[in-house]
C-alpha cells in the first residue's frame, strides 16, 4: 500500500494536533521546571553531611529511578481508589501525568544537579566564607549560578527526554499527540502516515524549545564573551572622582593596646595526624609577619585557622583582645562570622568567582553585607585603580593573566576594609615574570601600615618586607625573629640554611 502523502500533509492543518501540541508543551515545560527545582533540593540533601538528611534523598532517587514511568502513571491515576479525597485532582489525566513525570524527573534531575554541585571547586565556597558570606548566600550568589551553568547542557537534554516521555501519558487517555494520532488511524487505518505526522510534531517541539534553551546556554557561556578593556580616555574619565584608597591600620603599636591577633596553645589534627602542636603567637597591629618553613610544616593550616576555614582542636584565637575562635565553637558560629569580616584572605589559587566580572568580584561581599551600591562601586573601582587594574574592571577572571587575577583577589579582600590581611602563598601559582607585580602590591600595603600575615616561599621578599619572620617545622614554631636576627643570631642556623643564606655567605667568602 503506497504512502499517502496528501493525507500526511493534511494532518498539519488538523486543529486537534495543534491543541495536543500545546498540551505536550505545557506538560513537558511544567514537569521539567518543577522537577529541576525539586531535583536541586534532593541533590543538596544527598550532599548533606547529616545522614538523616542524606539517606531519605538517596532512597528517593534510587527508588524513583528504578520504577518505570508507565507503571507510575497508571498508579498515580488510580490512587483515588485508595484515597478518594484525591479524586478531584488525580482523576484529571493532565494532573496525574504531571505528578508522575515530576516525581520521576526530580530523581533524574537530582543526579544532574549533584554533578554540577560537585564540579564547583571547593575554593569557591572557601572564598565566600572568607568574605563572611553565610550558607544561603554562598548557595545563591556563588554555588548555584556556577552549578547551573555546568549542568545546563544535560538539563537541556533532559527536557528533550521529557517531551518524548509525555507520549506515555496517552495510557490514561490524556489528549496529547499520540492519543490524537491513535484516534485518527483507528478510523482510517493509515497508521504510517499518521505516526509520521506525530513524529514531525514532536521534532518541531523539540527543535523549537531545544534551540531556545541552547540560546540560553550560549548567553551564559562566559568563554564566548569578548574582553572589554577600557581605553585610555574611558579609564581617565572613570578615575575622576574615585576615592583615594589607603590602609587604615597604623603601624604605631600603642602602648598597652591589645595585639591584633593572639594564638594560645592552638592544636590542629587531621585524624591522628597532628599538623599544629600548641602554637603560641602574637601579632601586633600594623606588623608584617612572614611565615616560612618546609612543605608539610603546618603553615597553610595555621593561616586557615585564623579565618575559620579550619576548626581548631584545642586552644584559642583572640582578635584585638576579644575571644574570636575556640575549639568548642560550632560551625558558622555568629562570633566567628563577625570576626571573619575583619580579616581578609588572599588564596594561593586566586579563587575568584568566574561567573562575575572583576568589579562584581570586588563588590560582592560589601553589597551582601548591606553597603550601598553607589559607594561600594566607587570604592571597588578605587581599589582596582590602586592595584593597576582599573581598565579591566568589566572583564571576567578568565580573561586576565595569573598575576592580574591575584591582584584582583587582593582588591576583593581589601573591599571589606579588613583590619588584617592573610596571604597563603600568593605567588606560588604564578609564572616567575608575574610575581613582581603581586609582590609590589603587597609591599605597598605593608608600607601603608596594614597588618599582614604572609605564608611564602619568596625568601628575599620575606626578609625585605617583614617585621618578623616565623619559621615552622613539624607543626611547631621553631623561631620567630626579625630579619636582622635571622641573619646574625647563632641559634638561627637552621633557618638560614633553609632560606639559603649560608650558601650566599659562603659564596661571598669564596669570592673574596
Amino acid at each position: 500500500m503506497p504512502f499517502d502523502w496528501s493525507y500526511f500533509f493534511s494532518l498539519f492543518s488538523v486543529a486537534d494536533f495543534w491543541l495536543a501540541s500545546l498540551t505536550v508543551i505545557e506538560l513537558s515545560a511544567l514537569a521539567w521546571f518543577i522537577g529541576m527545582v525539586l531535583g536541586f533540593g534532593l541533590a543538596t540533601a544527598k550532599l548533606s553531611t547529616s545522614r538523616w538528611v542524606r539517606l531519605p534523598a538517596t532512597v528517593y532517587v534510587w527508588f524513583f529511578r528504578s520504577v518505570p514511568l508507565l507503571v507510575l502513571v497508571v498508579f498515580v491515576y488510580n490512587l483515588p481508589q485508595l484515597f478518594p479525597s484525591s479524586g478531584g485532582v488525580l482523576s484529571v489525566p493532565f494532573y496525574s501525568g504531571l505528578i508522575a513525570l515530576v516525581v520521576t524527573e526530580a530523581a533524574y534531575m537530582a543526579e544532574i544537579h549533584r554533578g554540577g554541585l560537585l564540579s564547583v571547586a571547593k575554593g569557591q565556597r572557601e572564598a565566600g566564607r572568607a568574605l563572611g558570606i553565610g550558607v544561603l548566600g554562598l548557595q545563591r550568589l556563588i554555588v548555584i549560578p556556577q552549578a547551573f551553568r555546568i549542568s545546563l547542557p544535560t538539563l537541556i537534554n533532559e527536557y528533550i527526554t521529557v517531551v518524548k516521555l509525555t507520549s506515555l501519558i496517552s495510557v490514561i487517555s490524556l489528549t496529547e499527540l499520540l492519543t490524537v494520532g491513535q484516534r485518527l488511524y483507528a478510523q482510517n487505518f493509515l497508521v504510517m502516515e499518521t505516526l509520521a505526522a506525530v513524529g514531525v510534531y514532536y521534532v518541531l517541539i523539540v527543535t523549537l524549545f531545544g534551540w531556545a534553551l541552547q540560546h540560553l546556554e550560549r548567553r551564559l557561556d562566559l568563554s564566548l564573551r569578548k574582553p572589554t578593556s577600557l581605553d585610555t580616555a574611558e579609564e581617565r574619565a572613570l578615575r575622576e572622582g574615585l576615592p583615594t584608597i589607603k590602609a587604615t591600620a597604623s603601624r604605631a603599636n600603642i602602648s598597652g593596646a591589645a595585639p591584633a591577633l593572639q594564638l594560645r596553645g592552638v592544636h590542629k589534627r587531621y585524624g591522628t595526624h597532628a599538623v599544629l602542636n600548641g602554637i603560641d603567637l602574637s601579632v601586633r597591629a600594623g606588623e608584617v609577619v612572614s611565615i616560612i618553613g618546609p612543605s608539610g610544616s603546618g603553615k597553610t593550616s595555621l593561616i586557615r585557622t585564623l579565618n575559620g576555614l579550619e576548626r581548631i582542636d584545642e586552644g584559642e584565637i583572640v582578635l584585638f583582645g576579644e575571644s574570636y575562635i575556640n575549639a568548642s565553637d560550632k560551625p558558622n558560629n555568629a562570633r566567628v562570622r563577625q570576626g571573619v569580616r575583619r580579616i581578609g584572605m588572599v588564596f594561593q589559587s586566586f579563587n575568584l568567582f568566574p561567573h562575575r566580572t572583576v568589579l562584581d568580584n570586588v563588590t560582592l561581599a560589601p553589597r551582601y553585607h548591606g553597603q550601598p551600591k553607589a559607594s561600594t562601586d566607587a570604592y571597588a573601582l578605587g581599589l582596582l585603580d590602586k592595584v593597576g587594574l582599573l581598565a579591566h574592571a568589566y572583564k571576567y577572571p578568565h580573561q586576565l593573566s595569573g598575576g592580574q587575577q591575584q591582584r584582583v583577589a587582593i582588591a576583593r579582600a581589601m573591599a571589606m576594609q579588613p583590619d588584617i590581611l592573610l596571604f597563603d602563598e600568593p605567588t606560588s601559582a604564578l609564572d616567575p615574570e608575574l610575581v613582581g607585580d603581586v609582590l609590589n602590591v603587597i609591599a605597598a600595603l605593608a608600607k601603608e601600615g596594614m597588618t599582614l600575615l604572609i605564608v611564602t616561599h619568596e625568601m628575599d621578599f620575606a626578609l625585605q618586607i617583614s617585621d618578623r619572620v616565623v619559621f615552622m617545622e613539624h607543626g611547631n614554631i621553631q623561631l620567630a625573629a626579625t630579619p636582622a636576627s635571622i641573619r646574625q643570631a647563632p641559634g638561627a642556623q637552621r633557618v638560614r640554611r633553609f632560606m639559603g643564606l649560608e650558601r650566599e655567605e659562603s659564596a661571598v667568602v669564596a669570592a673574596q
